[in-house]
């Protein structure tokens, strides 16, 4: 058993999000990658991207969209996000989110432009 300790974890950030790094290959999880998402109130993602595999979010509190015309999602909260969607995270509230998310290890993600991005590092 692998066990990651929340003091331990990688943190990860990109402009509002930050990335809380669980489960991955680099933390002994071959087949699935887990992190925790918080997310600023008021974020609205610069531009959606693809990911060539499901991934799911667990809203633990606050508020999410997945892009800027679907529907929030609150505390409690699950969406499965198909491979191939587009994926714009936005957060509409005036409080931070926090979000489970769960994908299987090996992923790669594109931008809008169809550009490759790749795994990104807290899912390594």
């Amino acid at each position: 058993m692998h066990i990651i300790r929340a003091a331990q974890a990688p943190h990860f950030e990109v402009p509002g999000v930050e990335f809380t790094a669980l489960a991955a290959p680099s933390r002994g999880s071959a087949g699935l990658c887990t992190w925790l998402l918080t997310v600023a109130p008021g974020l609205k993602s610069p531009e959606p991207h693809t990911l060539d595999s499901d991934e799911v979010f667990m809203v633990v509190s606050g508020t999410v969209q997945l892009g800027l015309d679907t529907e929030a999602l609150g505390p409690g909260d699950a969406a499965v996000a198909p491979a191939g969607a587009p994926i714009q995270l936005c957060n509409p509230g005036d409080q931070p989110a926090t979000v489970y998310v769960a994908i299987r290890a090996g992923f790669v993600a594109q931008a809008a432009d169809g550009s490759l991005i790749g795994t990104p590092p807290w899912a390594l």
